[in-house]
């Protein structure tokens, strides 16, 4: 499911979990239309995963010159298509996978090959790691992950993970979201 291949710009494969512990993958796609810096959601992201990426594109508004991405909120609308891999129907909070997806976008700038974001944030930016690791290193592992961003925070639960997933999957730990940014494109 996770492909070895560069993505798209603007599109990221993103995990998590929802509030019934049931594990999501999701690869997120990034549009960008003339407009006037609104946040088009298509059909299917619903519930916490709706409210995960309003509070993502909240915090990059109000951090769009931080960013260097002003000029093209003046100018554009994000349309984003959350399309579930698994078919697991888990509403994940994978805010931060958002921030990157529309940061890659408008820099049309491809993500790390074979990498998954893990991660939620507040519309202050503050990080929120996720409650349970191993089960989602170990499905996105499975899938084809190489490459895993990960909350700082979730940094003693990666000593957790089986060794073989620990020695397939290189863990990347991010404390901000300028740090995730920066680690999302590295080694492209």
């Amino acid at each position: 499911m996770i492909s070895t291949d560069p993505l798209e710009p603007g599109s990221v494969y993103a995990a998590g979990l929802d509030e019934d512990s049931r594990i999501g993958l999701y690869r997120l796609e990034v549009g960008m239309t003339s407009g006037g810096g609104r946040l088009k959601l298509a059909g299917g992201v619903s519930g916490e995963m709706r409210e995960s990426f309003q509070r993502a594109f909240g915090y990059l508004q109000g951090n769009k010159v931080k960013f260097g991405v002003a000029p093209s909120f003046e100018t554009s609308d994000f349309l984003v298509q959350a399309i579930d891999l698994l078919q697991s129907r888990a509403a994940c909070e994978c805010g931060v996978a958002l921030v990157i997806a529309i940061i890659s976008a408008i820099r049309k700038l491809p993500v790390a090959p074979a990498t998954v974001i893990v991660g939620d944030l507040s519309i202050q930016g503050n990080i929120r790691g996720v409650r349970v690791l191993v089960e989602i290193c170990q499905l996105a592992m499975e899938n084809g992950a190489r490459r895993i961003l990960l909350p700082t925070e979730n940094r003693r639960q990666f000593l957790d993970v089986p060794g073989d997933v620990a020695d397939r999957m290189d863990p990347v730990f991010y404390g901000d979201p300028a740090v995730a940014i920066q680690k999302a494109f590295a080694s492209v």
